[in-house]
């Protein structure tokens, strides 16, 4: 129940959550695909493209749960999602940084094809939950979310046609630091509609 009495009506409420609970499956399926493939191709962008599949679906999870919660709930699991992005975006940095000094060389081809799966997944929660994107905030970090998920799918296929045109593994690099700096800053935009909402409610 939310505190202002104003919660969505029951079929809305009924279709965020079956967007929701088919974003969270998807997304903990490629986590599991990515990471293993991102370790199996020595690939900084899959592994953490991979890491950022396995935060959306604690975020899907997250909105799941805050379904029918008050708006200060809400608004706190926005928080914690968008905190929890940010920890993620220094992680995929220091993983960036540990691979540079081990100077291993990705796979372009296993790049290439896994990312692009990756995407196809990412374009369909996206659409999902295109219609939920202008609702409450929980909701709302959601769609960015999956949004950074695009953008990252998208360099790291774009990395391993480099990859795998030059071989030289500095552009898989490139693209891992680029993903981490991307998810710092939609972390700070997840955090800062959070906060707003926080003081309105």
């Amino acid at each position: 129940m939310s505190d202002c009495g104003c919660e969505p009506p029951a079929l809305e409420t009924a279709a965020q959550k079956h967007a929701l609970r088919i974003a969270l499956a998807l997304n903990a399926v490629m986590f599991v695909v990515e990471l293993a493939s991102g370790l199996r191709a020595g690939s900084t962008g899959l592994i953490a493209d991979g890491l950022d599949m396995l935060s959306d679906a604690a975020v899907y999870a997250i909105a799941l749960v805050a379904i029918g919660a008050s708006s200060r709930f809400k608004a706190n699991a926005a928080l914690g999602s968008g905190i929890a992005l940010f920890a993620l975006g220094l992680g995929l940095l220091a993983e960036v940084a540990r691979r540079f000094f081990a100077g291993t060389a990705p796979e372009g081809p296993w790049m290439i094809a896994v990312a692009s799966i990756a995407l196809v997944v990412n374009v369909i929660v996206l659409r999902l939950l295109a219609t939920h994107r202008r609702g409450e905030v929980h909701l709302r970090a959601a769609w960015i979310f999956t949004r950074a998920d695009v953008v990252a799918n998208a360099a790291v296929i774009a990395s391993g046609l480099a990859v795998l045109a030059t071989g030289i593994g500095y552009f898989d690099l490139i693209v891992g630091a680029a993903i981490g700096l991307y998810v710092l800053r939609e972390a700070v935009e997840i955090v800062s509609e959070a906060r707003q909402a926080r003081r309105t409610v």
